[in-house]
């Protein structure tokens, strides 16, 4: 939901500001650790009260918890927020008392022109006297203590937003239902957030060659507007956290991203499986693509850095290619032959840097959105896999074939279809994926995972001849 308020939540490292935040949002969205500078790009959710939350990273992190160029990075995000919101939640640490990097912020919020509710958070010890008059020299009017960890103070501080941003002039603007949800998956550092950001036309997103720079899940909203058309594409962009291999997911930080992402796949439409055009296929772009089928998504291919590739090949042109026509073409078939178990998936070659056919694959995620929505004729279902069955019979297993006697499409987003057989045993990985190869075709399905439900006859028919 689009909404006229924003609130944003900011502080020093490491002060409780993603617990906050996911106590005012009612769900767990932020990752919460105790390492600081965990929280980069600006988080965004919408809270049961009806205005918008933005959790922040850290302002003033030292050089040893992160590389200069993400630390600025970060506060260049932070001040993007400041700006952007009607109220700051100014977070403190109760336990560590007032320290001189809190005046300096609380300094540069006057200079900003914001006067932020001050949230002296970590009061989690009710029987322990916390020195909350310490922060009285800040000179803000609206002082609440809280324990984010606990819940503790909640009350107060939702009663006290409301005096700055009263709930009932929080006005809903548009719904999220008419809204293309869009997630970019891939390998760290293959240029998720820059196509994000060359999307929305601007540096929304934090970009460092550093891989691992994107932690969070970060949802942004696209409204597209399309030449000669009177409405606008509407999207919710999901940009995710570089997903690694499970033997290199070493610290409860990548556990938790890897566990976003894969909770970002579950909520959206269409996912975007992003490659480095200069690396190809690998072996965890293989794996993060069956999961997302698994989930049922739709699913598209990015090429990403194709113009990278393209300028190396027409400095050092490969033997074998004609042109770069014939290089491409080849390319896609390396692509097919490495990802052999996708539907058909469509793949769209990019550069974030440039902006090469950056807005194409827009049009690619509506036709995949509308795709799923389809409806099979049952005739026609049948119709197609007994043609099939008729060119290709199944091997016999011990003697006997897989064998289909009805089909019926029982499920859409994925599309389910019930199948009634003879054995369900019969049916190998190989068949099957000749059969959703054949439907997918048929009914113009590309890119879009089906599912087979096996229904065998009972065992009095099961020694029948097929």
């Amino acid at each position: 939901m689009s909404l006229t308020q924003s609130v944003a939540i900011v502080g020093r490292p490491n002060v409780g500001k993603s617990r906050l935040f996911n106590r005012l949002a009612g769900r767990r969205i932020s990752i919460v650790h105790d390492r600081p500078g965990v929280t980069r790009d600006v988080v965004v959710a919408d809270s049961p009260e009806g205005y918008t939350l933005m959790d922040t990273g850290g302002i003033g992190m030292q050089p040893e918890m992160t590389s200069v160029e993400i630390q600025d990075a970060t506060e260049y995000q932070a001040d993007f927020a400041i700006r952007a919101s009607d109220l700051l939640l100014f977070v403190v640490d109760g336990r560590e008392g007032l320290i001189p990097l809190d005046e300096t912020l609380a300094k540069k919020f006057r200079k900003m022109g914001k006067e932020p509710i001050l949230v002296v958070n970590k009061l989690d010890e009710p029987e322990k006297l916390y020195s909350i008059s310490e922060f009285d020299q800040l000179g803000f009017k609206s002082v609440v203590g809280v324990s984010a960890e606990h819940g503790s103070g909640f009350e107060d501080l939702i009663t006290t937003i409301q005096t700055r941003i009263p709930f009932n002039n929080i006005l809903p603007v548009q719904g999220d239902n008419d809204r293309t949800k869009i997630a970019f998956i891939g390998r760290p550092n293959v240029g998720k957030s820059s196509l994000c950001n060359r999307l929305l036309e601007m540096d929304r997103l934090i970009v460092s060659d550093v891989p691992g720079t994107t932690r969070e899940t970060v949802e942004l909203d696209l409204d597209f507007k399309v030449e000669g058309s009177e409405e606008d594409w509407k999207f919710r962009l999901f940009d995710t956290a570089g997903l690694k291999r499970h033997k290199r997911i070493d610290t409860s930080l990548d556990f938790f991203s890897s566990v976003r992402t894969k909770k970002a796949i579950e909520s959206v439409d269409v996912v975007f499986l992003v490659l480095d055009a200069r690396e190809g296929v690998t072996k965890q772009d293989k794996i993060m693509a069956d999961h997302v089928l698994k989930e049922g998504r739709a699913l598209s291919i990015l090429v990403n850095k194709w113009d990278l590739t393209l300028e190396s090949f027409r400095k050092d042109p490969l033997p074998g290619y004609e042109d770069e026509k014939d290089f491409r073409k080849s390319y896609v078939k390396s692509i097919r032959k490495e990802l052999f178990f996708l539907p058909d998936s469509p793949i769209t070659f990019v550069s974030a840097l440039t902006g090469y056919s950056i807005k194409d694959f827009l049009q690619v995620a509506r036709d995949l959105d509308a795709r799923m929505d389809k409806t099979l004729s049952t005739s026609a279902l049948n119709k197609v896999i007994g043609e099939m069955w008729e060119h290709r019979p199944p091997a016999k297993i011990k003697g006997k074939r897989f064998k289909v006697f009805y089909a019926v499409q029982v499920e859409s987003r994925p599309f389910r279809v019930k199948l009634f057989c003879n054995r369900e045993e019969r049916l190998n990985d190989q068949y099957r994926r000749y059969l959703e190869k054949g439907i997918q075709q048929k009914f113009d399905l590309a890119g879009c995972p089906l599912k087979f439900s096996l229904a065998g006859k009972e065992v009095r028919y099961q020694e029948e001849k097929t």
